[in-house]
């Protein structure tokens, strides 16, 4: 069964609604250095771009609550916009997730400075049926081993939700990047070993002390969304993940819209393409292609 264990929700249920939209603004350098970002995609888009897959992990990012001194860290577009609060968020998730129940598995997403944190943990449990959390430190602007996180992390522990956590490097100015570094996951994981977590990205560009994380504790690991299309950081991070022996501590993502499951499979095949001619150590491609295999509903808790 393969399992993408990283997709966005999009704000725009038709196309109709979508071409109704203002344009979003410039963010800044893109995602990806091959295409732009992508905007203006529906409920229906990112259906039909989960065709290859049989399961789809699907959320969206809860925005800072009114009155939050800090700068938004996230910018609008056409998957995520910087005003929308949890209890939107996840309305939004759980309505295309009820669209295609048998696809689609729902993460909630919550700001751990919203006063009423707790309780929408709990709508979302229990009301909405969303079975994980999705978290964004640098673009929720939070501290991830601050109080404010540390009791959404401890009733997710309670709950059994596994959480999916960006990491890594983002273009959006106010997007803090030392929250968004691995290794304060290490001491989450210390504090709250029962926890599922889940590095996206395999925290690029920071993958080395991502798989020093993911090394050590048995509940935490890493996605290879968003990797594929930097082909040097692609092969360099998988091949570290080699030595290290932490391969099987990868889990399958595609970070759609920015990229669809099916070119992250195909370029699997491909990681060791660039090192023609050289006799660079190669990254074990059938050890790889098991990821795209892996139980990922198992290791998070949601088999």
């Amino acid at each position: 069964m393969i399992i993408d264990v990283h997709t966005h929700a999009p704000r725009f249920r038709t196309r109709a609604e979508a071409e109704a939209a203002p344009p979003p603004p410039e963010t800044g350098a893109p995602m990806r250095p091959d295409r732009p970002d992508p905007s203006r995609v529906t409920w229906d888009d990112h259906v039909s771009a989960m065709g290859p897959v049989d399961r789809a992990i699907v959320f969206n990012i809860a925005a800072q609550p009114p009155g939050d001194p800090h700068k938004p860290g996230m910018a609008s577009d056409g998957v995520v916009r910087r005003t929308d609060l949890a209890r939107a968020v996840n309305d939004n998730v759980a309505g295309l997730v009820r669209a295609h129940p048998a696809k689609l598995i729902g993460f909630m997403s919550v700001h751990p400075r919203d006063p009423h944190v707790l309780d929408e943990m709990d709508r979302a449990t229990g009301d909405l049926g969303l079975r994980g959390i999705k978290l964004g430190p640098n673009y929720q602007n939070f501290d991830p081993l601050g109080d404010d996180a540390a009791r959404v992390f401890a009733r997710a522990e309670e709950l059994g939700l596994p959480i999916l956590m960006h990491q890594g490097t983002s273009p959006v100015q106010f997007a803090d990047l030392d929250w968004a570094h691995p290794r304060h996951l290490d001491r989450i994981a210390t504090r709250f070993p029962e926890l599922r977590l889940v590095i996206a990205h395999f925290a690029h560009p920071w993958q080395v002390d991502a798989l020093a994380v993911i090394r050590k504790h048995p509940n935490v690991w890493a996605d290879i969304s968003a990797l594929h299309y930097r082909p040097w950081s692609y092969y360099t991070s998988l091949r570290l993940a080699t030595e290290w022996s932490v391969l099987h501590k990868l889990l399958f993502g595609s970070d759609w819209p920015v990229a669809s499951p099916q070119e992250t499979m195909d370029a699997i095949p491909h990681v060791n393409d660039i090192l023609e001619g050289t006799r660079l150590p190669r990254v074990p491609v059938d050890e790889l292609l098991a990821v795209v295999e892996r139980d990922a509903l198992g290791a998070l808790g949601l088999g």
